[in-house]
């Protein structure tokens, strides 16, 4: 059996190398942070390194921007110094493609993905995906880690491009801008429908169980007649990337979808954050358990 995971390196530390670092610590795990910066005000058991030490940890997640090669050259540093005892390293890259990534390795065997989603110390889900050629137990090994930390682990035993939830999030987002940039709904309305319909459904249901609750015959007719209209092809937005590149970015810039301007941006931070803390502990307690006799079983494929 293999050895669990104990001894934690954070390879970066913006904001999401933060939170991270925070859950394996609060989590009684040996943490260590590296990071070119003079740190300070350290979360509690946890410590500071500018080289890599000696002795190799159990397990190094990387939070370097989203470059390519600046990530390879981390992961060649990594396994320069651990020639012989090489360490799981995991990428916490959102997007970016695991299998390039893993294209140097000399052990891409020790090669996985880890995305987090903001805040990392608070949101209660994490993707963990194999790279080309991670052992299914190495993967179980990173996922029983993580859910040592608290957190709830979406495992994926494939690499895919966006991993999991990027993927069902672009998917969404993409008709949605099209609706925008064709005249068809507002954003306002968009948001409007996500928050009162679609979103209050899957937090109790999921989005597949969901459908074998409505029924699948009828799901099935929708899709034959709505598929086929829905607006496929393989382009980023025109309307989003003409937005980016004017400056609206967003809260931050003072304008997005939706004028910013005047509003306190630190306080909308924290208010979504706060408010998701709060919708969270309301569906975990809440909502109250199921009833007896009203949970499926998973269907062997």
């Amino acid at each position: 059996m293999s050895k669990a995971i104990e001894t934690v390196l954070i390879y970066g530390y913006g904001v999401m190398g933060q939170g991270v670092a925070k859950t394996f610590a609060d989590a009684g795990f040996t943490t260590i942070v590296k990071s070119r910066r003079k740190l300070e005000a350290l979360p509690a058991r946890v410590s500071a390194i500018e080289r890599l030490p000696e002795r190799a940890p159990d397990l190094v997640i990387e939070f370097v921007p989203e470059e390519v090669r600046l990530k390879q050259a981390v992961y060649a540093e990594i396994e320069a110094a651990y020639a012989s005892n090489a360490p799981l390293i995991a990428t916490g890259t959102s997007g970016l493609d695991l299998v390039e990534l893993g294209r140097k390795l000399k052990r891409p065997e020790r090669f996985l993905g880890v995305h987090y989603f903001m805040p990392a110390d608070a949101a209660p889900v994490v993707e963990v995906m194999a790279g080309l050629a991670t052992p299914r137990e190495d993967v179980d090994r990173v996922a029983d880690a993580l859910r040592r930390t608290g957190k709830e682990p979406v495992v994926l035993y494939k690499p895919i491009v966006g991993f999991l939830v990027n993927r069902l999030q672009h998917a969404l987002l993409h008709e949605a801008y099209y609706l925008i940039e064709a005249g068809v709904a507002s954003a306002e309305d968009i948001d409007h429908a996500a928050r009162r319909m679609l979103a209050p459904r899957m937090c109790l249901n999921g989005l597949i169980q969901q459908k074998d609750i409505s029924g699948l015959k009828i799901h099935a007719d929708a899709q034959r007649s709505i598929v086929p209209k829905l607006f496929h092809n393989a382009v980023p937005n025109p309307m989003l990337q003409a937005m980016v590149a004017r400056g609206h970015t967003g809260l931050a810039a003072g304008r997005g979808f939706y004028d910013w301007s005047g509003c306190d941006v630190e306080g909308v931070r924290r208010q979504a954050s706060s408010q998701l803390a709060r919708l969270l502990e309301f569906l975990k307690n809440g909502v109250g358990a199921p009833a007896p006799g009203t949970v499926p079983k998973a269907v062997s494929r």
